[in-house]
């Protein structure tokens, strides 16, 4: 039986600013990305989710990007290599803290927004990645962007990878993502969203705009917490695995 993980970056308010439903996406999901203070998160919000994510049995990770709180991360900026390495090893320990402080512990990075694009394009960002993650905790997996320089700087480091692919996000011909200010990028349908990724699992590819298969391997699928459709979306995607006779369980 094939097996897949669904997972949701989480915990991304901010004092009293509230963003999604994580108690509701625990209630689906079976990993959860875990903002860590930088582009969103705080002590509170992070401890909660970890909280509530121990009790449901859900997997967790630290979800670093970069510091932007006004632009929630999604904004390119220019730091060096090693101050990459730094950022993303301070973010790790503070997850590594509040996961410990709940009860919990994490066993997984994945890189957010700007921070995530960049490494999927720019291999010595992705390798500064790497290398935050093993210089703090070797043991600790990387949730990679399938077919990207993730990949590869994981791998090349001696981290476990796992592949994720996007439930709400279009691909383009070369299999990244749809920049989010152009057609196509968001897939707001839960319904389509939910055929399009059994699809994908079944066939063990990503489909890009045009219904081009680039093959790939595939042990996790993110929906992002944030969107007004999330909670909807991470449901009809679940119930649409389940349905087609894939198990659905934590990578980790």
């Amino acid at each position: 039986m094939t097996t897949v993980d669904l997972n949701a970056d989480l915990a991304e308010g901010f004092g009293a600013y509230r963003c999604g439903d994580d108690a509701a996406m625990l209630q689906i999901v079976t990993s959860a990305n875990v903002a860590c203070g930088l582009h969103a998160g705080d002590p509170e919000i992070m401890a909660q989710a970890f909280s509530i994510a121990r009790e449901r049995g859900v997997a967790v990770g630290a979800h670093p990007g970069f510091p932007d709180l006004w632009g929630f991360g999604r904004r390119r900026i220019p730091f060096s290599t090693g101050e990459i390495e730094r950022l993303v090893a301070y973010q790790i320990g503070a997850a590594a803290a509040l996961a410990s402080y709940a009860g919990h512990r994490i066993t997984y990075v994945k890189p957010h927004g700007a921070l995530g694009n960049i490494s999927c394009e720019e291999r010595p960002v992705a390798d500064a990645i790497a290398r935050a993650i093993k210089a703090v905790d070797p043991c600790l997996a990387l949730l990679a962007t399938a077919l990207t320089a993730q990949v590869a700087a994981g791998e090349a480091a001696g981290l476990r990878v796992h592949q994720e692919i996007f439930a709400d996000r279009g691909y383009t011909e070369e299999g990244q993502l749809v920049g989010r200010h152009l057609p196509g990028a968001m897939i707001t349908d839960a319904a389509e969203a939910a055929e399009r990724v059994v699809a994908m699992v079944q066939e063990g590819a990503l489909i890009t705009l045009s219904g081009r298969r680039l093959p790939t391997g595939i042990d996790s699928i993110c929906v992002h917490g944030d969107s007004d459709h999330a909670v909807a979306t991470a449901r009809a995607v679940r119930a649409a695995l389940e349905q087609a006779g894939i198990r659905i369980a934590a990578f980790t």
